[in-house]
C-alpha cells in the first residue's frame, strides 16, 4: 500500500489546517460512539427483544450521521465561512424531541436497576444534539437554549409515567454531561477559530511588512532622486544656453551632469540594498552647491558639535536638508536660503528658510510624498516637522529632534555661501 501520497498531502497542509482536522475529527469520532451506547441501552432495558435492537441501531446510526453533519455546519458557521445552519439545527431538535420520550417510555417505571442505561442513553442523545446548538449560537443564547432543553426532560418524564427518582436521576446526569461536552465543543471550536485568526494576523503582518518596506523604498528613492534630477535638469538647461552661445563652459556643465548621474546610480543601488544613510555635512555641502548653481545665495549655521550627533540623527537631519533644498528649487523663485541647526534644550532644531514663494503655488508634477516621508522619519525618533510662512513670500521648514543625552545650548559656527 502506497502511503507516500497521503504523507505528502499531510506535510503540505499548514498548521491551521492540521489543527482544524485534529479537533474536527476528534468531535466526529465521539459521535460514532452513539450506536454503541444505543446498543448497550436497548439490551439492558429489553434484553429479550429481537425487534428493538436493529431498530435502535438504525435510528442511532442515522442520528449520529445527522449530528456529524450538523456539527460540521455549525463549525463552518463559527469560524465565519457560512451562515447559521438553521435547517440542520431544526432537524437535530426534531430528532431530540422524538427520541427522549421514546427512551423514557421504554424504561419501566420502577426498574431502578435499569436507570443507568436509560440515563446514559438520554444524556448521550441530548448532549450530542445540543452541543452543535451551543457552538452555533452566541454564548448567552446557547446556554439558555441548552438549559431549557435539558429542563424539559422533567415534564417529559412525568407525562410518560417515569418515576420521580428516575426522572431526577436522568435530569441530573443529562445536565452534567451536557454542560461538560457543550463546553468542550465550544472550546474546541474557539481554538479552531483562534488558530485561523492568528494565521490571518501573521499573514497580514507579513503583508504590512512588505508594504512598509515598499513605502520605505519609494520614500528613499524619492529623496535620493528628487534633488539629483532637479540638479541635472538645471545644469542641462544651463549647458544648453551656454552651448547656444558658443561658450566652452557648456562641456564643464555636461561633465557635472554626468558626475551627478553616476552618483545617482550609486545612491539608488545603496537604497536598494537598504544601506543608505544621509550624512549631515555631506548633504549640507551638496545643498549649498546646488543652490549656488541655481543662483540662490545660501548661508548655513551649524552647531560646532554637530558631528557628535548619533548617525541616525544625522541621517534624518540630512534627509530634511535634502528634501528642503529640492522643494526650494522646485516650488519657489528663491534668491536666498538659510539653513540653521541649533542644539538647545536637549533638542536639535533645524530651520530652513527661503524667499521667493509665489502667491499662487507652482503646479507640482509629484504626489507630495517628500514631506510625509520626513515626518515619518522624525516621528519614529520622537521628533516633529512643521511648515509655516513667517512673512510674505517666505517659507520656513522646522525640524525638531529630541536628543537622548540632553545637550545644553551651544554656539553656532557660520558659513556663508
Amino acid at each position: 500500500m502506497d502511503l507516500s501520497r497521503p504523507v505528502r498531502r499531510w506535510r503540505a497542509t499548514g498548521k491551521p489546517q492540521r489543527t482544524e482536522i485534529y479537533f474536527r475529527w476528534s468531535m466526529y469520532l465521539t459521535e460514532l460512539i452513539q450506536p454503541l451506547i444505543a446498543l448497550n441501552s436497548v439490551t439492558s432495558l429489553h434484553p429479550r427483544s429481537p425487534v428493538l435492537l436493529p431498530a435502535a441501531m438504525t435510528a442511532s446510526i442515522a442520528g449520529a450521521v445527522l449530528a456529524i453533519c450538523t456539527l460540521r455546519a455549525t463549525l463552518e458557521h463559527y469560524v465565519g465561512r457560512r451562515g447559521r445552519p438553521t435547517g440542520w439545527l431544526v432537524a437535530n431538535g426534531l430528532l431530540l424531541t422524538a427520541a427522549v420520550p421514546v427512551l423514557l417510555l421504554a424504561a419501566p417505571a420502577h426498574a431502578y436497576d435499569r436507570l443507568p442505561a436509560t440515563a446514559t442513553a438520554i444524556a448521550y442523545l441530548v448532549t450530542y444534539s445540543l452541543a452543535p446548538v451551543f457552538v452555533a449560537l452566541p454564548l448567552r443564547s446557547g446556554i439558555l437554549t441548552c438549559a431549557a432543553a435539558v429542563a424539559l426532560i422533567g415534564p417529559v418524564g412525568y407525562f410518560t409515567g417515569c418515576s420521580l427518582p428516575a426522572t431526577i436521576g436522568v435530569l441530573i446526569i443529562t445536565a452534567l454531561w451536557t454542560a461538560f461536552m457543550a463546553a468542550a465543543w465550544r472550546i474546541s471550536a474557539w481554538v479552531i477559530k483562534v488558530v485561523w485568526e492568528l494565521d490571518a494576523a501573521r499573514e497580514s503582518q507579513a503583508q504590512l511588512a512588505v508594504a512598509e518596506e515598499r513605502l520605505r523604498f519609494s520614500r528613499d528613492l524619492h529623496d535620493v532622486m528628487g534633488r539629483n534630477l532637479t540638479t541635472i535638469a538645471l545644469k542641462s538647461e544651463l549647458a544648453v544656453q551656454l552651448a547656444r552661445r558658443g561658450r566652452p563652459e557648456a562641456a564643464d556643465q555636461m561633465a557635472e551632469v554626468q558626475r551627478i548621474a553616476q552618483e545617482s546610480q550609486r545612491e539608488v543601488r545603496e537604497v536598494v540594498r537598504g544601506y543608505r544613510a544621509a550624512d549631515l555635512r555631506v548633504e549640507l555641502a551638496g545643498a549649498r552647491s546646488v543652490l549656488r548653481s541655481a543662483q540662490v545665495e545660501c548661508t548655513a549655521e551649524l552647531a560646532p558639535d554637530t558631528g557628535a550627533l548619533p548617525p541616525t540623527d544625522q541621517s534624518v537631519l540630512g534627509w530634511v536638508i535634502r528634501e528642503a533644498t529640492t522643494n526650494v528649487l522646485r516650488h519657489s523663485d528663491a534668491r536666498y536660503c538659510s539653513i540653521r541647526l541649533e542644539l538647545t534644550g536637549g533638542q536639535a532644531v533645524l530651520e530652513i528658510e527661503n524667499d521667493g514663494v509665489p502667491t499662487v503655488p507652482k503646479p507640482s508634477t509629484g504626489s507630495g510624498t517628500g514631506l510625509a516621508g520626513l515626518r515619518e522619519r522624525l516621528t519614529a525618533l520622537g521628533g516633529e516637522l512643521t511648515c509655516r510662512k513667517p512673512g510674505t513670500g517666505r517659507h520656513r521648514l522646522t525640524a525638531i529632534l529630541p536628543l537622548a543625552d540632553g545637550r545644553t545650548d551651544t554656539a553656532l559656527e557660520e558659513t556663508t555661501g
